[in-house]
């Protein structure tokens, strides 16, 4: 995604640029009083590395990594049981295509291909059956008091969903603080209001092969975008296993080049463009059509 915005006479931006679970990151801010605003920018940065040292797959000391490594978290942090409750919505919809227990599935996959003269083919079929069976939300239990998976083996990654949660969580940081034209990218946009000439805020939807070019431009006020592509990260050359797993067979997503979701909640456009990505156009085209707001762009 590649934001853009202009100035205003009246209020000049103010902009951070930094890092959110390990991709680019950047926030906006028009206000009357800059120094108001970079204080707004403190406070959404410590928000979210609290949320990084609950969301994060790679950081030993987060709430993820613990609930990977131990099969139960007690006591869950109340953001982690609302992305898994997001989770159980999004997977409910579209029957399954979004699930973040596919993390069994990446592991095999890194596995094999990171070995020497991996087979081109993938793992055997009975290494996939296994980890099959290790997938699957509803062999998560989760409620305010306690996570639980069914069977050993069982692992999260809210790669999926956990950006998207940030963002929203961002905009609530800077909203509450009197901001009302701001656009955040934390992984995903948001855009608060328009920009301070009235005009809609932009969103580059990158073409993944097509360095430098874009797919198209999409507009957004008061909305969400999130794009996923098979092409961000290839388990193998040609690209049959990648970073968005088809959790009913393991093997990535090729069907589009990209797929950009606008929504007004930027958690809900994470985890649909994901879930997307391995649906033929129909079935998108019927679950949009069950959540208002919810408007796909498959390229």
């Amino acid at each position: 995604l590649l934001p853009s915005g202009s100035s205003a006479r009246e209020m000049q931006p103010v902009t951070w640029e930094g890092n959110a679970l390990g991709a680019a990151a950047r926030m906006t801010l028009y206000h009357p009083d800059k120094r108001a605003a970079e204080l707004l920018i403190r406070q959404a940065v410590v928000e979210t590395d609290r949320l990084e040292r609950i969301f994060s797959l790679y950081r030993p000391d987060s709430a993820l990594s613990e609930l990977n490594r131990v099969g139960a978290l007690a006591t869950p942090p109340v953001e982690l049981v609302a992305v898994l409750q997001a989770s159980r919505d999004v997977w409910d919809l579209t029957g399954g295509a979004f699930d973040p227990t596919v993390q069994p599935l990446w592991t095999l996959l890194a596995d094999h291909f990171r070995a020497a003269k991996p087979d081109p083919s993938g793992p055997t079929r009975e290494q996939f059956g296994e980890a099959l069976q290790r997938v699957g939300l509803d062999k998560v239990a989760f409620s305010a008091n306690r996570i639980v998976f069914a069977c050993p083996g069982m692992a999260l990654t809210l790669n999926g969903i956990a950006q998207g949660f940030i963002t929203d969580r961002i905009v609530d940081v800077l909203q509450r603080g009197g901001v009302t034209k701001t656009l955040v990218d934390m992984g995903e946009i948001r855009g608060v209001g328009s920009r301070p000439d009235g005009s809609p805020w932009k969103a580059g939807i990158e073409d993944p092969r097509d360095e430098g070019g874009l797919a198209t431009i999409l507009e957004v006020e008061d909305r969400a975008v999130s794009t996923s592509s098979g092409e961000g990260f290839r388990f193998d050359a040609a690209g049959h296993f990648n970073h968005l797993i088809d959790p009913r067979s393991g093997f990535g997503a090729g069907r589009y080049r990209s797929v950009a979701v606008v929504d007004p909640d930027a958690t809900a456009a994470d985890a649909f463009s994901t879930a997307f990505s391995p649906l033929e156009a129909d079935k998108v085209g019927k679950i949009a059509d069950r959540r208002p707001g919810l408007r796909p762009h498959l390229f």
